[in-house]
């Protein structure tokens, strides 16, 4: 039903019977609010904390709530930056991105029990991912296509009334910053022996008004798992075009 108002603008007749039925109507109305409570524990603020790495590329330093953000197409970035929001209490949910691993996930610090995941929305899944974000604190999603400017609109709205956190996996119109991976360089590999064991990227984030990118250099992650900073501070994107480039050995996975 909160789907197809979403999409249509109006109640599916199908809706009735529960319009009618109060006690329906009202578990509904208590999970949503014991989810909401339950994150009110731990989140006293409008900005989500996320990766200490990531935070100094970020605008505020952190996640807005109510607002949207892209990343562009590397999972492990975005495992990184929602692990912060995870840790601190948040429950977020993934919707369609049914690759998504529960073995990776953990592996960057992410609460499996307060994690939900909805691989699957079907043609729906703006509805979905909009219905999601009435629950959940954080949500991840992967567009099949360009939602048109009015659904966006329209979602942006739901995220500032709710409180909600959108990640996109993809572009994103009216994003409040854009994270992409320039670089990307494995080590580990011998000659002709070895596995990959560390990886070293280059993080850059382009925010929605705060003017030229910034970069870091990142290990994403090292030879021991961890998400951490590989370079001595954060550079602007432009500075750095006139600094010696690294080989990239693959691209963001």
């Amino acid at each position: 039903m909160i789907e197809h108002m979403f999409e249509h603008g109006a109640m599916p007749p199908a809706a009735a019977s529960m319009a009618g039925d109060p006690p329906r109507v009202e578990r509904v109305r208590e999970l949503r609010q014991r989810i909401r409570s339950m994150q009110a524990t731990t989140l006293d603020s409008r900005l989500l904390p996320t990766h200490s790495a990531l935070a100094p590329l970020l605008p505020g330093g952190g996640l807005k709530q109510g607002a949207a953000y892209s990343v562009d197409g590397s999972s492990a970035l975005l495992m990184a930056l929602l692990a912060g929001p995870s840790r601190a209490g948040a429950w977020c949910g993934v919707v369609g991105v049914p690759e998504f691993g529960i073995e990776a996930a953990a592996g960057f610090g992410i609460e499996l029990e307060r994690l939900v995941l909805i691989p699957h929305p079907g043609e729906e899944w703006l509805g979905v991912t909009a219905a999601t974000a009435d629950a959940l604190g954080v949500v991840v999603t992967r567009p099949p296509r360009r939602a048109s400017d009015a659904a966006a609109s329209r979602l942006a709205a739901r995220l500032r009334q709710r409180g909600s956190t959108l990640i996109v996996l993809g572009g994103w119109p009216q994003s409040e910053a854009t994270l992409s991976i320039a670089e990307s360089e494995w080590s580990g590999i011998g000659a002709g022996h070895g596995h990959l064991s560390a990886r070293r990227v280059t993080v850059t984030v382009t925010g929605r008004l705060s003017g030229r990118p910034k970069s870091a250099r990142l290990w994403l992650p090292d030879a021991e798992q961890r998400v951490r900073r590989a370079d001595a501070g954060t550079v602007d994107a432009g500075a750095a075009d006139g600094m010696a480039r690294e080989r990239v050995w693959g691209r963001a996975g």
